[in-house]
Order: C-alpha cells, then sequence, then structure tokens
C-alpha cells in the first residue's frame, strides 16, 4: 500500500528502512533517498513506527 504519494513510499519500504534502524520520519525519509513533501504521510508513518517493534518483538526479533 503506497504511505506517501509525494515520493512512491510503500507500506512495505517504510517497514524495511525501520528493520535498517530508523526510528523517526526524517529517518525513514532518509533511508529512502527523499525529503517529507507534503506531510501527509506523516501520521501513517508514525503508526508504522510505532507498530514495528511490537511485530519484531512478536517475531523474536529485537
Amino acid at each position: 500500500m503506497y504511505v506517501c504519494i509525494c515520493n512512491g513510499l510503500t507500506d512495505a519500504r517504510i517497514r524495511s528502512a525501520i528493520a535498517e534502524g530508523a526510528r523517526r520520519p526524517k529517518e525513514v525519509y532518509a533511508a529512502c533517498n527523499c525529503n517529507a513533501q507534503c506531510g501527509c504521510c506523516t501520521g501513517t508513518m508514525l503508526s508504522i513506527l510505532r507498530d514495528q517493534p511490537a511485530e519484531q518483538s512478536a517475531l523474536g526479533g529485537n
């Protein structure tokens, strides 16, 4: 699913950036070699950021 239309970022790409160490939207954008444009995706991105560590713990990750 596309989360950021301006930069063409999908939820899978965002989750990948988080798995690589991104912990804030700014870090996700940097990992994806782009910048925030309109900011409409920030709320969804923050939700993914909050959920991702829980998903990793549930899967046995740290």
